[in-house]
């Protein structure tokens, strides 16, 4: 029983490091990473060889990866984007990327910072808080399943490629849950506020979950909640906020 528990939990493990991407141009892209790990290619049996599916599968066949051919239906259903993936998918596994509540049964010592994204939802921002994050000092990124933007072209695009080696810690839940189990695990729930006594600068906690709020309504209601401490960045000339990337990377690199 023992080691069927063990091979579940191996296999379960796994899966949560695959991350599907879809469209020829953005497939291909990707094959052509450096140091990209590929599962599996995903093809519809209607597509005509030559062009960029040739190329496709050069790339794949030069990492040994294995093609799968599909009708169209069962292809959209893998890439979830029937409209724009082009008849190609490919499975990647992206070594750090795990769940949320994976990361919480680790053993950790030390210092951690981490992100999580309260209703991010435009691509370009979300990519470029990946590209911080991955540049500086952060062990993981929250990404909520819903009500956040979700790595597509567009966030690989932004993120310039660092997506496929950054610390994404997915979760199902409502983040405020998610951070509830961070609390209860003795990580400080950060939000930022103009009105916070402490500033950013000041700031040396230990383990540290920094909130990045929506584009436009900051940080919900239900997330607010879940803080425990509140950060400022001053400001100078009447500049009342600035852009969410921005503000991932002065943590990044605070």
């Amino acid at each position: 029983m023992q080691r069927d528990s063990d091979a579940y939990l191996a296999k379960k493990q796994f899966f949560n490091t695959l991350l599907t991407v879809y469209g020829r141009k953005p497939v291909l892209e990707a094959l052509q990473q450096p140091g990209v790990e590929v599962y599996r290619l995903h093809l519809a049996q209607s597509n005509k060889r030559g062009g960029i599916i040739d190329e496709i599968l050069a790339e794949a066949e030069k990492r040994n990866a294995e093609v799968a051919y599909h009708d169209r239906a069962a292809l959209s259903r893998i890439s979830k984007n029937a409209k724009q993936d082009q008849g190609v998918a490919v499975d990647l596994i992206c070594q750090k990327f795990t769940t949320a509540t994976d990361y919480l049964t680790r053993p950790s010592s030390g210092s951690c910072n981490l992100l999580a994204l309260d209703g991010i939802t435009n691509p370009q921002n979300l990519g470029m808080i990946i590209r911080s994050a991955c540049a500086g000092n952060i062990d993981g990124i929250i990404l909520p399943e819903k009500g956040c933007a979700q790595i597509d072209p567009l966030v690989i695009k932004a993120s310039a490629g660092t997506v496929f080696r950054a610390p994404i810690l997915r979760t199902t839940e409502p983040l405020a849950r998610t951070l509830n189990k961070f609390r209860d695990s003795q990580y400080s729930v950060v939000g930022l506020s103009s009105h916070a006594k402490q500033t950013l600068q000041a700031y040396s906690g230990e383990r540290t979950v920094f909130v990045l709020g929506n584009e436009t309504d900051g940080v919900s209601s239900a997330t607010q909640n879940e803080c425990n401490h509140w950060l400022k960045i001053p400001m100078n000339n009447q500049v009342e906020s600035l852009n969410v990337a921005v503000t991932a990377a002065l943590i990044a690199f605070r």
